[in-house]
């Protein structure tokens, strides 16, 4: 690896910076302007959510095989097609007109190039700066890719209340453009010797991770084990038990393939000795905590800020921006004050202060809480998310050697892929499910709502109580002709419910940022760089 004055080292590190930024920023932006997209393009809301849970799934799906082919013909070259193929993405979007061209744009070519380019960035950190320096670098990149998801409601909010989300797309190219322009400031890792890129692996970890990831992502409406009042339902169970079994069978017999390619004396897809490797297991333990809890977290409080409080998108981003400030302040701050810190015990803090953040969260929620509330715990977040940026990243890589970072990239982001998804299936599935019990219930012990109505609710609502604000009740109560007081004790009964509901999908995190406390037992005492990497046991003979 060459050495690097600061300038060139600082133009790289923003270079990957700002790609881990966009290849965050969609989903967010998306998330804010579901209504707009969905006119637009003549689809529903479920349309686009259907868009957005396939994004999710080419990128769960193809980051191991990105992760390959950037060893098989150079990571910086897989980093640029990768660009190329994601900027044709963003501009097929910015100009469609069905939900058909959306999907093609959006869910497959910018997640194709997601799936190459993640990847990348984790291998060409490794290949452009020293061992002492990666925490810093690697805690900056994902910083950005985290201020994305904080800034995206904000940006998106914004650009689509003045002018069309469309331009966010259309200024995804220019800044793509931009990186590729910087990609010769990069330099690649040694290329390997060629090999023959494992077609059946692919196939099989591709459908495995796709079954898993889609019955968990669609969870929430078919409900985990028993099929939600109207939903399907296979041989007595909902399908969310059923995909993700097939998809674990699927996933065993990827195993069994890796083993016989192995043996064979070729390259697998996937090096499964990686995963004997304790450190590499602790990183990857973390990394999926992490996401789950970010993105269970980034679910529930703009759901408070926008439905339960009626703020716009442009206010609900203003809101989230204490995050970014505390996360970029802690990624930055800790490699550079405390480069000789341990590893587990910055690991330990942050995600004490994730924990503490959703504690302070729950106990300030209640019905007439304002936005303000929301502040103290997101800078506790923000702090706990970027306290986990500066170390996990250099944490999974130091544990094997440079060469073998894109397999290490390619496997990080399908774990981080896995969490994300999982966390907001999680939440999503608990909220729903609060809401309805605790609505139904407060409808039937109100003297003020009637009998008839309760009735016809638990009919109607049994499959799961729509997360609506109090305006858009009252405007479908109105129009059903309920009298005034009566509109006004379900209001007051859905607001006390919405609070509830938001409090049990905390509550969850919570239970699953103190699960992560217990792992963190996993990750290195050591400081990252302060010992050499044990080699990695030799690879086998390929045969072309």
């Amino acid at each position: 690896m060459a050495s690097r004055t600061r300038g060139a080292a600082g133009l790289v590190l923003f270079t990957l910076a700002t790609a881990q930024f966009l290849m965050t920023l969609d989903s967010s932006v998306m998330n804010v302007s579901i209504a707009q997209v969905a006119a637009d393009v003549g689809t529903t809301v479920t349309g686009i959510q259907t868009a957005i849970t396939l994004y999710t799934l080419v990128m769960a799906t193809m980051m191991i095989t990105g992760g390959k082919i950037g060893s098989l013909i150079g990571r910086r070259k897989a980093f640029a097609i990768g660009c190329v193929i994601y900027a044709c993405g963003s501009f097929v979007t910015s100009i469609a007109q069905s939900l058909p061209v959306l999907i093609l744009g959006w869910s497959v070519l910018e997640g194709l190039g997601a799936a190459l380019i993640m990847p990348a960035i984790v291998a060409l950190v490794a290949s452009n700066f020293a061992s002492s320096e990666r925490p810093r670098a690697y805690g900056l990149v994902a910083s950005a890719g985290a201020i994305a998801v904080a800034a995206g409601p904000l940006i998106g909010g914004f650009v689509t209340t003045y002018w069309t989300w469309r331009y966010v797309f259309a200024g995804e190219v220019v800044l793509v453009v931009g990186i590729l322009a910087l990609t010769r400031k990069i330099a690649d890792a040694e290329p390997e010797e060629r090999f023959r890129l494992d077609l059946v692996g692919s196939a099989l970890s591709a459908l495995g991770l796709g079954l898993a990831v889609f019955g968990v992502l669609r969870s929430g409406e078919w409900g985990w084990v028993l099929t939600r009042p109207g939903g399907p339902s296979w041989l007595g169970l909902s399908p969310t038990v059923w995909l993700v079994l097939a998809g674990l069978v699927v996933l065993r017999l990827f195993v069994a393939w890796e083993h016989h390619v192995a043996a064979a004396g070729r390259e697998p897809l996937l090096r499964l000795d990686l995963l004997r490797n304790a450190r590499l297991v602790g990183g990857l333990t973390m990394f999926f905590f992490q996401f789950m809890i970010q993105a269970g977290l980034f679910f529930v409080v703009p759901l408070f800020l926008s439905i339960s409080l009626g703020l716009t998108a442009l206010q609900t981003g203003a809101r989230l921006l204490p995050l970014s400030v505390s996360l970029l302040i802690a990624a930055v701050g800790i490699p550079r004050f405390f480069p000789r810190a341990s590893p587990r015990e910055v690991v330990r803090w942050g995600l004490a202060a994730l924990l503490l953040g959703i504690v302070v969260l729950m106990g300030a929620l209640e019905v007439g809480a304002g936005a303000e509330i929301v502040t103290v715990p997101l800078l506790l977040a923000g702090f706990g998310v970027g306290a986990l940026a500066s170390q996990l990243g250099a944490v999974t890589v130091s544990a094997v050697p440079d060469e073998l970072s894109g397999d290490v990239g390619g496997v990080q982001n399908t774990m981080t892929n896995l969490g994300a998804s999982l966390g907001t299936a999680v939440a999503g599935s608990i909220l729903i499910a609060t809401l309805t019990s605790t609505l139904l219930t407060g409808l039937g012990d109100n003297p003020q709502v009637s009998a008839e109505v309760t009735a016809t609710a638990e009919v109607q609502l049994a499959g799961g109580v729509p997360f609506v604000s109090d305006a858009q009740l009252q405007t479908a109560l109105g129009e059903a002709g309920l009298p005034p007081d009566e509109v006004t004790a379900i209001t007051e009964e859905n607001a006390a419910a919405r609070i509830d509901a938001l409090r049990a999908s905390l509550a969850v995190l919570a239970i699953v940022a103190a699960l992560a406390l217990y792992f963190s037992r996993l990750i290195p005492t050591v400081p990252v760089g302060a010992e050499p990497v044990a080699a990695a046991s030799p690879p086998p003979a390929r045969r072309t």
